[in-house]
This record gives structure tokens, sequence and C-alpha cells, in this order.
């Protein structure tokens, strides 16, 4: 890997990764040539781009404290918003299916970090790593996507060193337009101006041990939300 885009990954790597994130370097061109020219970035090939994928630990060491911190603006939702904190001064193309080689499906592609200005032409692309080899192996994790996405189970056509919380997949699968209702910040029925400013949520610091409390309500056995998860 060239010095330069070393030391730039090093740098977003320590603003990003203690919060449950991981990044990875690419050519604008690679992403191009994937794609029709509809859907190009409009941009040098060359020009450095990283990509950010979020992983299991992103839900308490991200979007919980991100949540209590008040940052949140109602109406949009909140992970986007997290992601978009967390990138801070950088520009962001939200993305986003694959598998993980340690995390399986437990992950999401979260946004690009677009570098203009700054091209890496010597920079070698990496070839994926081949999780799932066999074609039968594709085959039934394309139909567990498709018509079992609900019940999680296509996650685990990896084996994963790390899955999402109960807390986190409770999240998930609520269905968006209920989500704030969901963490407390908005009842369905009424103006989110008048929402409760107390968060269902404990805080988990970056890279310290920390035993997650349940959520109130919505994570309790008799309140579970219906079964739509996303990211």
């Amino acid at each position: 890997m060239e010095t330069q885009v070393a030391e730039l990954k090093q740098k977003i790597e320590d603003t990003l990764c203690p919060f449950g994130f991981e990044v990875y370097p690419f050519q604008v061109a690679w992403y191009n040539a994937l794609l029709p020219p509809t859907f190009h970035l409009p941009l040098p090939g060359p020009t450095l781009a990283f990509l950010v994928l979020s992983t299991p630990a992103m839900f308490d060491r991200a979007l919980k404290p991100f949540l209590q911190s008040r940052h949140l603006q109602r109406l949009t939702d909140p992970v986007d918003q997290c992601v978009a904190y967390h990138l801070g001064r950088i520009r962001e193309h939200i993305s986003g299916v694959c598998m993980h080689p340690r995390y399986g499906g437990w992950f999401a592609i979260r946004g690009v970090v677009l570098l203009p200005g700054i091209e890496v032409p010597g920079l070698p692309p990496t070839k994926p790593l081949d999780c799932v080899p066999t074609r039968a192996d594709r085959i039934t994790l394309l139909e567990g996507f498709n018509f079992h996405w609900r019940d999680w189970t296509y996650r685990d056509a990896v084996t994963p060193q790390e899955r999402y919380s109960e807390e986190q997949k409770a999240y998930f699968s609520t269905p968006p337009a209920q989500r704030l209702a969901a963490l407390g910040l908005a009842r369905p029925s009424e103006d989110p101006s008048s929402a409760s400013p107390e968060l269902p949520f404990t805080t988990l610091k970056p890279k310290k041990p920390h035993n997650v409390s349940r959520a109130r309500g919505w994570l309790s056995p008799s309140a579970s939300p219906p079964a739509s998860p996303g990211p």
C-alpha cells in the first residue's frame, strides 16, 4: 500500500474504528467500472476513496451514545445521522448484499469517504475473499436473502465472530417509520417535538467492557416489534 494511502487510512481508522467501523481504500475507477454511467462518481478514476462498514459493535459504541448526546435531528433515520456525524468533516456517499469474512452478514455498508484531489494510480486492487465458495452455497445464500431475510439466518452463511445483539436486532426489526417511537423519542400519534428526551439505552464507551442492559418497553418479550430486519 502506498505511504500516502496508509497514512490517510490510519487517520480515518483512528477516528472511526473505536466506534465500531471499518475502512478500506479503493479507487473511484474500480467503483465506476461496476456500474452504468448514470451511477458513476464524477471524479477522476485514480481518486482515492474509503469504504466505510459498520460492525456489530457500532450499535453500542456509536449509535446509542450518539442518541444520548442529543445530536439527533428528528424526521430522518437515526443510524444515517449517526454515520454522518462520525464521518464529520469528510464527504460521504451512503451506499449499500455481500458477506464479511469475519462477521458474515452481520454488518452494513454505511458510506464512502471521497477525497477529491488525492489520486493514487498505483494503488493495487485487492481481490475480495470468496466467503461463499460453492455455487450451491451462493444459491442458498441468495434464496435466504430474497425469501427468508426476516429471520436473520442468511447472515450466518459465513460463521461470524460476532453477531448483532438482541437489542440491536430488535431495533433493526422495527419498521423505519416507527424507530423514533421505539427509541422513546416520539410516539406514533404525537408530534416529535413533544417527545420525551429520555432514551431507553445505556452508554457503552469505546474499547471498554460494559454489560449492556436491556432497553425498556420495546425490548421486553411482551412488546416485540414486527419482524422486518434492516441493516
